[in-house]
């Protein structure tokens, strides 16, 4: 098992605990001085991994289009997440780094471009981009963990 995919499925899994029993209605309010809510964070963890790791690669992204294009960076809700959609995100927060680590025993991410975060932080391969998806899914966490205590 891969060390960093571990720490980021200890992260989801904290998240999957802690939206457990919200509502579809509670999980796509916006509250007053956000602009998305808990499920569009949840759908960006899940896409941002694509980009990070695959796109970054060369590769297919192993999400459908329709969720990259919804929950991708400087996107915003635009509708409410169904509850089936719902159930699918939470579901991808895990299978998703399930296929990731997968991937990562068949070496497919060797053709990685180097690029920097919009934070400055420079990617040059596959490892550092594994370095730095806990940092982007804790500030994700913190969105949401502050969301719960308002809606």
């Amino acid at each position: 098992m891969n060390n960093q995919i571990d720490k980021i499925r200890t992260t989801r899994k904290f998240l999957l605990k802690l939206i457990d029993g919200l509502t579809a209605a509670q999980l796509n309010t916006i509250p007053k001085g956000f602009n998305n809510n808990i499920i569009w964070n949840i759908g960006h963890l899940v896409v941002s991994v694509q980009g990070i790791c695959y796109v970054r690669a060369g590769l297919q992204p192993t999400l459908d289009n329709q969720y990259i294009q919804k929950y991708r960076t400087e996107t915003k809700p635009e509708s409410a997440a169904s509850e089936e959609e719902i159930d699918f995100l939470k579901t991808q927060l895990l299978s998703s780094l399930d296929q990731l680590e997968a991937d990562l025993e068949k070496n497919i991410f060797s053709n990685y471009t180097p690029w920097a975060t919009r934070y400055g932080v420079e990617m040059k391969n596959i490892d550092d981009a594994l370095a730095f998806i806990p940092y982007h899914e804790g500030m994700h966490t913190g969105y949401i963990m502050a969301m719960k205590r308002v809606i």
